[in-house]
């Protein structure tokens, strides 16, 4: 399946999103984790309006059909997580094509996340290494994972 002709990939603070913007990527994120994945945790966690947290999605015509959150961490880290595609666009390829955007765009330095073990695989061909033991957060088997970059 081939990527849409009309997608566009919008990288913004949380200060420059606009309400419906904002609006569309929360209820986007509730209704992948904690309604579809029936995971009551606190979504919403406060690092939305940090200074070095971005919010990276594809459009599709006026859609978020995948999105991902970026922060940076006290070490410098950059921490990718809140990975999710709707329902409806699943399939077609838009999560890679985002995270291949971020590794590509993020430039030197460390990258890590915190992927549900089902999906390491799948972050391992996006150029991310399994750095530790499996754990349990909300009741989801993750694992944390890294991939380092230098230009």
């Amino acid at each position: 399946m081939g990527l849409p002709t009309d997608v566009a990939i919008v990288s913004r603070t949380f200060g420059e999103l606009t309400a419906r913007e904002l609006h569309d990527l929360l209820r986007l994120r509730c209704d992948v984790f904690v309604v579809e994945q029936a995971c009551a945790y606190p979504e919403l966690d406060g690092r939305d309006p940090e200074p070095g947290t971005g919010h990276h999605w594809i459009e599709v015509g006026d859609e978020i059909a995948a999105y991902a959150r970026t922060l940076t961490e006290p070490d410098g880290a950059v921490r990718i997580g809140r990975v999710v595609t709707a329902p409806e666009h699943r399939g077609g390829g838009l999560a890679g094509v985002l995270v291949a955007d971020l590794v590509e765009r993020l430039g030197a330095g460390e990258l890590v996340l915190d992927a549900q073990s089902h999906l390491a695989g799948w972050y391992e061909r996006q150029g991310f290494d399994v750095v530790g033991d499996e754990f349990v957060e909300d009741g989801i088997p993750h694992v944390p994972m890294r991939l380092v970059r230098r230009r």
